[in-house]
């Protein structure tokens, strides 16, 4: 029986106990990881005992895009075909990956950008009731990425830092006729934090409890995307930047408001000047 053999990437920034063991949830079903740590202090210690491991210690935060294609420079260099990326907070059912690999050997996936199972979250987002549907965007943890389209998409915008990193990609997907399939029989648990939903005037309310940086980041990028995608996707990036439900959650519900709008300010400022790349960085880098 033919196989596939998968790379993975995980990157690390300052783990959790839980985060680490989240690891063992999918590495035996690949065959390297390649472990991206942007941490304070270096995690070697605490990590699985495995020889599939190569771990590379950043020595500061990278934000999650240059990472994520370092790792595919290096999968694509070692034969790899296809990438499996992950956050640190998602974790893998049994024979999930497995199932996915005979998808990819089962169909011509020439044009498929991405394959990825359903996002279990505390989001509430109703799931389709077809087994493979085509979204338009997916979050970045638990996809194999096709290496030979990343390539060809030039991988991931480095200057986005994070927030929007992969509602900017599968848009590149989308805009060079590129598929992304989701595999809704297939199920994985995705920790996205401290969310919930509040009842405003009849209307659930998203609550993220985002730090204030990343305000600065989601307000800052969002914006860019928007120009960038605008023609391919109109409805999607209009609705990316109606940011009156973010900052009324801020206000109502959120600690440390007075940051978190500042830092969301800061990002509309540094998008009418230019500025891209590490909110610290002057960094003016053009897109592609």
């Amino acid at each position: 029986m033919k196989k596939i053999k998968i790379a993975g990437v995980v990157v690390l920034y300052n783990p959790t106990e839980e985060d680490i063991s989240n690891i063992n949830t999918y590495i035996n079903d690949i065959d390297i990881l390649y472990i991206m740590d942007n941490s304070k202090n270096e995690n070697s210690k605490r990590l699985p005992k495995n020889k599939k491991i190569n771990y590379i210690f950043n020595n500061k935060n990278l934000g999650i895009a240059k990472p994520l294609n370092k790792a595919a420079e290096l999968s694509r260099k070692a034969g790899y075909k296809w990438l499996l990326t992950m956050d640190q907070d998602t974790k893998f059912k049994k024979n999930i990956i497995q199932s996915m690999k005979e998808k990819i050997l089962d169909i011509d996936c020439s044009n498929i950008a991405i394959i990825t199972p359903w996002h279990k979250t505390k989001l509430k987002v109703n799931k389709s009731n077809k087994k493979i549907d085509y979204p338009l965007d997916v979050m970045t943890s638990g996809n194999l990425l096709n290496l030979e389209i990343h390539k060809k998409l030039n991988g991931f915008k480095e200057w986005i830092f994070i927030d929007g990193v992969d509602i900017e990609y599968c848009l590149n997907i989308k805009k060079n006729n590129g598929k992304i399939m989701r595999l809704n029989e297939l199920e994985i648990d995705h920790n996205l934090g401290d969310i919930f939903y509040k009842k405003f005037f009849n209307k659930d309310l998203l609550v993220t409890n985002h730090k204030a940086i990343r305000r600065y980041y989601q307000c800052r990028n969002y914006l860019y995307i928007r120009d960038m995608y605008i023609d391919i996707e109109p409805t999607f990036c209009k609705r990316l930047v109606k940011f009156k439900s973010i900052i009324l959650a801020i206000v109502l519900y959120e600690d440390n408001k007075l940051n978190k709008l500042r830092n969301f300010y800061q990002g509309y400022r540094d998008y009418k000047k230019g500025k891209r790349g590490r909110k610290d960085e002057e960094n003016n880098e053009k897109s592609n």
